[in-house]
């Protein structure tokens, strides 16, 4: 969920005078963890520094305080210079308020942490104490020093902590009567490089962080090889004694006492939106908002509808035959598994046995389709895979959570990159104003055109960590037709996959947003070449996951129960449904399909359900009656969060020409 990273250099090394080119390095390397605040913590055997700013780690760097205090620490350094720092993907606690930052200093500990704690609020209840901040790492110093101040030894303090706590926690510590630096992960978040002869020791969140940092320190070949990852529930203490080294402890050790100072001097703070909970926002919907939603469901209900699925008149490209069974239904090709066996069989060829060597990537969004594949993954087939999510700041913190929930219990490493999310929200806005001027079904894809990425950062990362084999659970009952359909494509029946066009149909895309740039000129802004960007990503580059949807049949019951029974999987409190809660634009682009077209996506994955025998005619009907009704919180944490008037919008969207 963010970026943790770190070094010590002996000053006798000849690569002392690199430190701070070092830490250049790691900062910028562990920003696509994390762009939102940014800190550090360094010591130099007399004091220990601290500073956090609401910054980007490119930011953080390039600031006078960075240099001017890396230059001090450094010149009256003892006999060796260690750093441990931070970028931050906000979660919990708004980064505008630097107590929320990171580094954590608490009971003589200066503590900094990658994952999210979901239960916090329960220990603070337990411990009987009230936390200085909204940080859920707060709780790591308040668990884990008293047990070291009281004779307790590192690997046992780590252990109790990670019995209280849920979610996933890499940490690393520093403390005020020692030199030393703690390590611990309860996922394996968590690599380091020992290069001995050198005076060298390096952690970060990934291995490929510490492979680039090695050649920008031109010892790559030497040392690229030593990179090892901290496994699930291990802990390491990196000691100082004029020479420093690592091990496991058995008991604490007391050494020089050193003085932790805190520097409160930050330049300045930029005003930009909060990345808080989902349930933020909470505003009184104004009267006449329910009675339009009111008005408009009851046009609805007398919409005429397939006799076998429930796809409405409104549909595009619907037509019905003598019976009322509609051309969805009757070109419709059945979902065929191969086989759980199959599956396993095929899998099988990519297991290794070595815990320290990965299997597979899979994509991890935090939806339940995600999470049930990495269950299984892990769980069923004995896999030792790497999560991997793509935070282009749309996913909402429930999502978060249910990321750390999954990590955290598996023990599985989870590699998270963050776009640019201040900038990905500007440009969402620009994207969101310019349809609200002229608003057409069609475009409203382009509210989720940054997300498209993750397809490409997928192939990357696969490259990286040499892995050859991707699996996403991509649930083929969701294939909905109709985005596409309002852009005047019509339906390619049999296709495999939802991003599936012909060549054809993607030139007619493409001159469909066209037609429609050239009509509203607000559309052409900065975020033109994002949205560019994701196309290619979408439609063009190769997709190299394998579905494990193509083998595994999808059963509701099951895939819900496996999570909200054993994972503690959170769901949003605003409506029944456990599918597209942690997707903040989900609400809004319903509302509108709803209010314009007189349907949602919950129509379509309905119909698909009854097509497929899963599901009677009658419940599904029921099920859509409650499901489409709006979500009224998450609406308005989308549209503040992009800076959009909510009443404003809403208010466009209910004139809209109807298509009933």
């Amino acid at each position: 969920m963010c970026g943790i990273f770190g070094f010590t250099f002996q000053k006798k090394s000849q690569f002392f005078s690199k430190a701070e080119k070092a830490a250049q390095a790691l900062y910028e390397l562990s920003e696509t963890r994390g762009k939102e605040a940014s800190g550090f913590s360094i010591n130099n055997g007399k004091q220990i520094f601290t500073h956090k700013t609401p910054l980007s780690a490119k930011s953080l760097v390039k600031s006078q305080n960075f240099k001017n205090t890396f230059k001090q620490s450094s010149d009256s350094a003892n006999d060796f210079l260690s750093l441990i720092g931070h970028s931050r993907l906000v979660t919990n606690g708004d980064e505008n308020d630097n107590k929320n930052n990171q580094p954590v200093i608490k009971h003589g500990a200066v503590t900094i942490h990658n994952g999210i704690i979901v239960n916090h609020a329960d220990i603070w209840q337990k411990l009987n104490t009230t936390p200085v901040s909204e940080l859920d790492s707060e709780v790591i110093p308040e668990i884990v020093k008293p047990l070291l101040d009281n004779g307790k030894n590192l690997s046992d303090s780590f252990s109790n902590l990670y019995s209280e706590i849920y979610g996933m926690a890499s940490i690393a510590m520093m403390f005020e009567d020692s030199n030393d630096i703690a390590l611990s992960t309860n996922n394996g978040s968590i690599y380091f490089v020992s290069c001995e002869k050198d005076g060298l020791f390096a952690f970060a969140s990934e291995r490929l962080i510490l492979s680039e940092l090695l050649k920008k320190l031109e010892i790559a070949n030497e040392y690229s090889n030593n990179i090892t990852q901290l496994l699930p529930d291990e802990t390491i203490l990196v000691k100082q004694k004029g020479e420093w080294e690592y091990s496991q402890p058995n008991a604490t050790n007391e050494l020089s006492k050193t003085e932790i100072k805190e520097i409160i001097d930050i330049p300045f703070i930029q005003k930009k939106g909060k990345n808080n909970s989902l349930y933020q926002f909470d505003e009184e919907v104004p009267e006449e908002f329910l009675k339009e939603v009111d008005k408009v469901s009851k046009r609805i209900s007398k919409l005429k509808r397939c006799t076998k699925c429930l796809l409405p008149e409104s549909f595009p490209y619907i037509h019905y035959d003598k019976k009322g069974v509609c051309n969805y239904c009757n070109n419709y090709s059945p979902i065929n598994p191969k086989g759980k066996e199959e599956f396993k069989e095929l899998l099988h060829k990519y297991k290794s046995n070595n815990q320290r060597k990965h299997d597979c990537l899979i994509p991890l969004s935090g939806g339940r389709d995600s999470c049930y594949t990495i269950h299984y993954v892990k769980e069923v087939l004995g896999m030792n895979p790497i999560a991997f999510s793509y935070d282009w700041g749309m996913l909402t913190d429930l999502s978060r959570r249910n990321q750390s929930r999954m990590c955290g219990k598996l023990k599985v490493e989870h590699i998270l990159i963050s776009a640019d999310i201040r900038k990905k929200r500007k440009n969402i806005h620009k994207n969101v104003k310019a349809w609200l001027h002229k608003p057409h079904l069609g475009t409203i894809p382009l509210f989720m055109a940054g997300d498209k990425q993750y397809f490409y950062f997928a192939n990357q990362l696969m490259k990286q960590n040499n892995l050859s084999l991707s699996i996403m659970g991509e649930n083929m009952l969701e294939t909905t037709r109709f985005k596409s359909g309002f852009a005047g494509i019509k339906p390619n029946f049999g296709s495999d996959h939802t991003y599936t066009l012909t060549k054809y149909d993607k030139f007619k895309m493409m001159m469909f947003y066209g037609k429609e740039y050239l009509m509203n000129p607000k559309y052409i802004n900065s975020s033109l070449v994002d949205t560019l960007d994701a196309f290619k990503s979408y439609y063009v580059i190769e997709h190299k996951n394998l579905n494990i949807f193509d083998y595994l049949p999808w059963i509701e019951n099951e895939v819900e129960s496996t999570l909200l029974d054993g994972y503690d999987w959170e769901i949003d409190p605003e409506t029944p449904s456990t599918w597209r809660i942690g997707d903040g634009t989900a609400a809004f682009y319903n509302y509108i399909y709803y209010m314009v077209a007189g349907f949602t996506e919950n129509d379509t994955f309905r119909s698909n359900q009854i097509r497929e025998g899963l599901i009677d005619r009658e419940t599904a009907a029921g099920k859509i009656e409650i499901e489409n009704k709006p979500r009224w919180q998450s609406l308005q944490w989308y549209c503040k969060t992009i800076d959009i008037d909510w009443k404003e919008a809403i208010k466009i969207i209910n004139n809209m020409e109807k298509l009933f």
